[in-house]
């Protein structure tokens, strides 16, 4: 009996010290701005600038939960689950958008990282983590063209495996559309490498639409710390596969969008965009950074867009070429209260042309504008 004792008494330490090797993180980020913007309201409305109070001007309001557990043997089970809101109205992001942006489960260890869920897709991954716009927030969340041509930045049903050997990291991925009739299978992958302030990369992934034709994307680029400086290049293309049907458009142009919104600087152009047969987009990307005291950062993005097709598509708008031109610019002043307080102020402005250019409005809708200035000013918290 005090053999079984002792056993028992042993077996209960060993499960209370593997549980204790379990940890728990709650973080979150509380973003608030007031942004006014210039010709976006529809046609005919009696003004064209706006201002509103947004929920996220440097980065989108979230509540997250990262789990580790160390399974032993330099293994670990690995989750996290995060959501999204608006901290203007405290509502979370509108339907169809998920209630948890991300939610996935893994396992870490010397073979890499493999995660099962819907999380972050290849892109993504490879922009923020090797040529972000700015390095303390991989982009301004009001205002980023560059998240346009990404793929809406995260896929359902993923299965990602990464692994880092000294300073290159490489990443694959794979979804399956499950008989979606949003279609939604997905391969893609990245290389990249990050040394002593040096680090460039290249990314592939696509999306399979609901006729079997694809929106495939490419991305590459470089940065460069030095001492207070950074400086950052990329270049991104979506292509889709001719034939593409009316049921693909709607996906392209849906939400989550595959090609663009006027929320990301109007990388999309118009809603109307791929009905115009535009199939091809490209964006390259230029920016700089300067640390001036340890509270405070400026930062100056610059992006050249252009969208071209041959004007051939489902709803037949139009029988001519399509190609519009795009330059986008955003400035930001960042002032650091501590580590997980900010202050921002910011400065955007957008202009197309091209026969087919016109921005969208408030509404989603095009209201003929061709430019468009937008100011923010906000505070964000960290935890």
């Amino acid at each position: 009996m005090k053999k079984a004792v002792m056993a028992l008494s042993i077996l209960a330490a060993s499960t209370t010290a593997a549980w204790a090797q379990s940890n728990v993180t709650l973080y979150g980020i509380v973003d608030a701005g007031v942004r006014h913007t210039t010709n976006e309201h529809s046609a005919g409305a009696s003004s064209a600038s706006i201002t509103r109070m947004i929920g996220g001007g440097m980065s989108q309001s979230r509540l997250g939960i990262n789990v580790t557990e160390d399974l032993g043997d330099g293994l670990k089970a690995i989750a996290n689950l995060e959501h999204r809101f608006t901290t203007d109205n405290g509502s979370a992001l509108p339907s169809p958008y998920p209630f948890w942006m991300q939610s996935w489960v893994g396992l870490q260890g010397g073979f890499g990282r493999v995660t099962l869920g819907r999380q972050y897709n290849v892109l993504f991954d490879l922009v923020t983590s090797t040529y972000a716009s700015f390095p303390y927030s991989p982009y301004f969340d009001a205002y980023k063209p560059e998240i346009g041509l990404s793929l809406s930045a995260r896929a359902d049903n993923m299965i990602k495996y990464m692994a880092e050997v000294g300073p290159i990291r490489g990443a694959l991925q794979v979804s399956a559309g499950e008989g979606s009739a949003m279609g939604g299978k997905t391969v893609g992958g990245y290389l990249r490498y990050s040394d002593a302030g040096v680090s460039g990369g290249v990314g592939y992934q696509d999306y399979e639409l609901p006729s079997g034709k694809k929106v495939k994307a490419t991305t590459f680029g470089g940065s460069y710390r030095m001492s207070d400086w950074y400086f950052n290049v990329g270049y991104g293309v979506n292509k889709v596969d001719s034939g593409a049907t009316a049921a693909d458009v709607g996906v392209l142009n849906g939400v989550p969008l595959l090609w663009g919104s006027f929320a990301n600087g109007g990388i999309g152009y118009t809603s109307s965009a791929l009905a115009l047969g535009a199939n091809k987009r490209t964006l390259w990307t230029f920016g700089v950074g300067y640390q001036i005291t340890p509270q405070i950062n400026l930062g100056g993005h610059y992006y050249r867009g252009k969208q071209t097709g041959p004007g051939f598509a489902p709803l037949r708008i139009t029988s001519s070429a399509v190609e519009v031109k795009g330059d986008f610019l955003v400035l930001a002043a960042d002032y650091a209260f501590s580590k997980r307080t900010d202050a921002y102020v910011e400065f955007d402005h957008t202009k197309l042309s091209g026969a087919n250019a016109s921005l969208a409005g408030a509404n989603g809708l095009a209201n003929g504008a061709k430019k468009r200035d937008g100011y923010t000013i906000g505070l964000r918290h960290r935890f």
